[in-house]
């Protein structure tokens, strides 16, 4: 699948010649020239973009595929397997011995689940894992070359956003030569987070290692062609051909290949959180896992006396350059239901009242959902990963709740906003209309909820008790003009001034 890619990496990164590489990969000089000549020609044309670059990297050579028969020993059907062997060593742990299943019930036990697979396959498949323990493995230290490699891992961490306890996956590079690292923390391992986590790390160093080194995670091995060999997905292909390097699957419950990783995700989630857990938002947690991955960086390595940063300054010249980071989205279309909002994961997206009954493109990322109606932005939601949310803007029902303010009081719309419904409920609940003017007003001047906010708090210093829309649009149009030349504090005009202020504060 990434034969193509194997090529061009070779040939204009490390420099080497056709003969070489046909050498190399056992391959015909004809089928590497045929790739140089067609990559040569694209870079010929000058109005050719980077992402179609990355794209003839990452696009396979198509091949008769339909004679092909599958394989019995899959990847589903040995963690079947896997799972069973782990039930019966919990019973043996809990004396249950005799209720212990032996192959040929693992056998039957496939078969019964669909599973079309001989007796011996299961045998040998059971016979290698417990040859396995029965010796301990020599390991041989390797040493590495600057930007020759980084290692990728995830690793899951559970912390507290505001009261509620969540489960996040905790993604983490890790150079080999330096021991640079560096995480973040994405909702889920999925493909986008994949993707957006490359990209990110690679704006973060400047570049991209030779090769990165992959555990076999889902979104990385697309399926299992024999017992070693692996496909990539097409998220990894197009990553590789993007931003130019070649990629290696470590073993099977072979976590050594990687160490550096390894250890990086326990030492970091260790670090990060072993004693501060709770956090008021997911960016919070962000901004202090960053601070403790920097003070990791920064602390003096015992076998080299230097700084992992230290040691990556001297690392960066030896990186590949990297491009404009790659785009991370999935594009879609929606057609707008009657209550202005679009479907995506079980959870409804508002947009626009306008656009009810019409289709609108989502570009959905790791982190948000934009939506677009004839090219042009009119919705951007942080992206919920619960089930069955609403996720609801009120601005984009000012037009309805001006025509019905009845339905302002139990929409959901209101209920979303804990900052306004409580607004609504102290001051606004026998006149509507106010505040729904009062929405109005913010949406027409961009007035923030911050702003708002603290202009509310400022009326309620001086008038706790009641609150009108006039009060609040006066102060938030009550804007200092820039470059003012301020009196001196015993100006007439400054005092007449003060004293007009403070009967208008005696009045609000």
């Amino acid at each position: 699948m990434y034969t193509k890619q194997e090529i061009i990496l070779r040939k204009y990164r490390e420099g080497a010649s056709q003969r070489s590489i046909s050498r190399e990969l056992g391959i015909s000089r004809k089928t590497v020239k045929k790739y140089i000549d067609a990559y040569e020609r694209l870079l010929s044309k000058s109005k050719v973009r980077e992402s179609a670059m990355g794209e003839y990297l990452s696009k396979a050579p198509e091949y008769q595929v339909n004679n092909r028969g599958k394989r019995k020993l899959t990847r589903e059907v040995q963690e079947i397997i896997d799972n069973l062997l782990e039930e019966n060593r919990v019973k043996l742990m809990e004396g249950m011995h005799k209720q212990m299943l032996k192959k040929r019930d693992i056998q039957e036990e496939l078969s019964r689940r669909g599973y079309k697979i001989g007796y011996t396959t299961v045998c040998n498949y059971i016979r290698g894992k417990e040859r396995k323990g029965t010796k301990k493995e020599s390991y041989i230290r390797q040493t590495y070359q600057p930007g020759e490699r980084c290692e990728f891992d995830w690793g899951e961490v559970r912390i507290t956003i505001g009261d509620k306890p969540e489960r996040f996956r905790m993604s983490v590079f890790t150079s080999a030569y330096s021991n640079y690292r560096y995480a973040d923390l994405y909702r889920r391992e999925d493909t986008l987070s994949f993707k957006q986590a490359h990209v990110t790390f690679f704006s973060h160093v400047g570049g991209s290692f030779k090769e990165t080194l992959y555990d076999n995670t889902r979104v990385a091995v697309a399926r299992f062609t024999g017992r070693q060999e692996k496909e990539p997905t097409e998220a990894l292909l197009q990553l590789r051909g993007y931003y130019h390097f070649t990629h290696r699957f470590c073993n099977a419950y072979r976590g050594n290949e990687k160490g550096h990783v390894e250890r990086s995700v326990e030492y970091i989630r260790r670090k990060a959180f072993g004693i501060k857990n709770k956090f008021d938002t997911l960016e919070e947690a962000r901004e202090h896992l960053e601070k403790i991955v920097d003070e990791i960086n920064g602390t003096t390595q015992q076998l080299t006396g230097k700084t992992a940063k230290e040691l990556f300054e001297e690392e960066k010249k030896y990186l590949w350059p990297a491009p404009v980071p790659m785009a991370c989205s999935e594009s879609r279309e929606f057609r707008v239901d009657k209550y202005a909002t679009i479907s995506y994961g079980t959870n409804r997206y508002s947009v626009p009242e306008g656009l009810v009954g019409k289709f609108v493109t989502g570009s959905i990322y790791s982190n948000k959902l934009e939506i677009y109606y004839e090219n042009t932005l009119v919705g951007v939601h942080s992206r919920s990963y619960g089930k069955y949310q609403w996720i609801i803007n009120i601005e984009h029902y000012l037009d309805t709740f001006k025509r019905k303010p009845g339905a302002l009081k139990g929409s959901v719309a209101l209920a979303r906003s804990s900052y306004l419904k409580e607004l609504y409920e102290k001051f606004f609940r026998s006149t509507p209309r106010e505040f729904i003017e009062m929405l109005h007003y913010c949406h027409r001047h961009q007035v923030s909820g911050e702003s708002l906010e603290e202009s509310v708090g400022r009326l309620l210093d001086r008038n706790p008790k009641n609150i009108t829309v006039e009060m609040i649009t006066a102060l938030l149009g009550n804007k200092p003009a820039k470059g003012t030349d301020f009196l001196p504090e015993d100006n007439e005009t400054v005092i007449r001034a003060k004293e007009q202020l403070q009967r208008l504060s005696q009045i609000f």
